[in-house]
Order: C-alpha cells, then structure tokens, then sequence
C-alpha cells in the first residue's frame, strides 16, 4: 500500500510534468522539486505535505480555507502548503499548480500556454 506521500508525489508528477520544459529536481534538503528554467513552481516534503507558489492575495483566500496552510520560511512570499490533500482537492490543485507554474516559467512558456489554453 502506497504512502500518503508517494500518492501526493505521484498526483503531482503527472501534473507538474505535463506542463513543458517542468522538471523534477531534488533539492538541498532532499525534498522533491518541480522547476521551470531553474525556478522551483512546487515541493514536497514530509513536514508541509504539498507546496506550491502562489501569490500574496491567493494566498490569503486559501488560507481561509482549512485545508491549506502558509509555508514555513517561504510562505511570506506566497507559498501555500496543503498536508493531506484528499481525492476531491486534486481538481483544484492541478489549476493552482498549473498558476504556479506560470508564475515560474519564463514568458515565451507564458505566451505558449495562454495561445494552446485560449478559451473560443
């Protein structure tokens, strides 16, 4: 039976390297990273579970959520963390993971992404 942690790593791995030119990378401290032309978009660790960047007023929504919670150390910079993510938040994870990314990439992936997801 698989850990909560290989299951949050494994939702993660199929969105964060659906996304191009994403890699994985593990970091100085041995938490799993996901980058974009060398900028971290999204971590794991034992401690907080799932992180991702976000900005300073999504941030403040998700924190009234319960589930959600500021990152330790990076959090005043708008990272998010969630611990235990369940079935139903993955549907809201992968656009707030996808956000992040956009956050990281540089604006050629920027322009890339919003000509191949323009809404008709």
């Amino acid at each position: 039976m698989k850990s909560q942690m290989e299951i949050i790593l494994e939702h993660a791995r199929n969105i964060c390297l659906a996304l191009p030119e994403a890699m994985e990378h593990i970091d100085g401290f041995g938490h799993t990273t996901f980058q974009v032309n060398g900028k971290s978009f999204v971590r794991l660790s034992e401690r907080t579970g799932l992180s991702f960047k976000s900005d300073l007023e999504t941030q403040e929504w998700l924190l009234q959520k319960e589930q959600f919670l500021k990152t330790p150390y990076i959090g005043r910079h708008g990272w998010v963390s969630i611990q235990s993510p369940s079935d139903e938040d993955w549907a809201e994870l992968k656009e707030l993971i996808q956000e992040a990314y956009l956050r990281a990439a540089p604006k050629r992936l920027v322009k890339e992404w919003i000509k191949l997801h323009k809404v008709n």
